[in-house]
């Protein structure tokens, strides 16, 4: 099943069984709640409106078609869905970059982690095996995976490669960048701290999949699980969303350089954020 046909089952369902939907009908919150881009998302309303299930307002709003509600399918009260591989992926990347906090290597151990999470040890192994093949821990006979405390240099190299890539995505995406979805971005990021449905929307609107496959590989996910947890201060999380209002509005307004401008900022601003949380956990350059 390809994602957008799993986003479109499952809204489908809950349209069905009359419960609520899982998140507001607008394309920011469904790829937030489903962590995708916007552009399954996009696939899979406009499925829904084809069947029936939703309808386009003249305003670009979408809302459920109320014929549809409530005749028959999913129980609200089944029991939950099984859990993708991406689910065990980010639950288990949560378990690397916690690891990678301490002053020395941590080994993981995939019994201990198996019955931690209620599962069984063939998916641990099969996750780690491919952080492994990212760079992220080693396998070492009979002790386990081994996961090096991340470093500052580690972090500002990183940041070089993000930030270089980005500014290539946004100018390639510069001439399929819709107002109205900017529009729909802007609204969002205002009610939701630390969005990164900004960054994704031009990277997927880029075309370019190189620069996807970045973005989508396990050693960003890493960083960005990293910066999240080392940024829970009201004050710097408004800073964060202040910086992508700027980027956002600098589109809005044409103003491609400010907004190169600005996107530059807010990634290099990021070092700051992630230095913090190292030297509090009493790390030091190159260690």
């Amino acid at each position: 099943m390809s994602i957008s046909s799993y986003i479109s089952d499952d809204i489908r369902q809950h349209i069905q069984a009359g419960s609520t939907l899982p998140a507001n009908l607008t394309l920011v919150d469904l790829s937030r709640h489903y962590d995708v881009s916007i552009t399954p998302v996009r696939h899979a309303i406009q499925s829904l409106v084809d069947e029936g299930y939703l309808r386009k307002l003249e305003n670009r709003r979408i809302e459920v078609n109320p014929t549809k509600i409530g005749i028959g399918g999913l129980d609200e009260h089944a029991a939950p869905r099984p859990k993708r591989p991406s689910d065990w992926d980010e639950i288990l990347l949560d378990e690397v970059m916690h690891a990678s906090l301490s002053l020395a290597a941590v080994y993981l151990r995939e019994g201990v982690l198996a019955e931690k999470h209620g599962v069984g040890r063939s998916i641990i192994r099969s996750a780690l095996s491919r952080f492994a093949g990212a760079g992220l821990l080693e396998h070492v006979p009979r002790r386990g995976w081994r996961v090096h405390p991340v470093r500052l240099q580690d972090v500002e190299a990183f940041l070089a490669v993000r930030e270089a890539m980005e500014l290539l995505a946004l100018d390639a995406a510069r001439s399929r960048i819709r107002r109205s979805d900017v529009m729909e971005l802007l609204e969002g990021e205002q009610h939701h701290a630390l969005n990164d449905a900004t960054h994704r929307y031009f990277i997927d609107r880029s075309h370019n999949r190189y620069i996807a496959a970045f973005f989508n590989q396990f050693v960003t996910r890493f960083y960005t699980k990293l910066l999240y947890y080392a940024a829970p201060e009201a004050e710097v999380v408004a800073e964060m969303t202040s910086e992508h209002v700027s980027f956002l509005q600098a589109i809005l307004d044409g103003e491609w350089a400010g907004a190169r401008d600005t996107l530059s900022r807010h990634i290099r601003g990021q070092k700051a954020v992630l230095q913090r949380i190292l030297v509090g956990e009493g790390r030091r350059d190159g260690r």
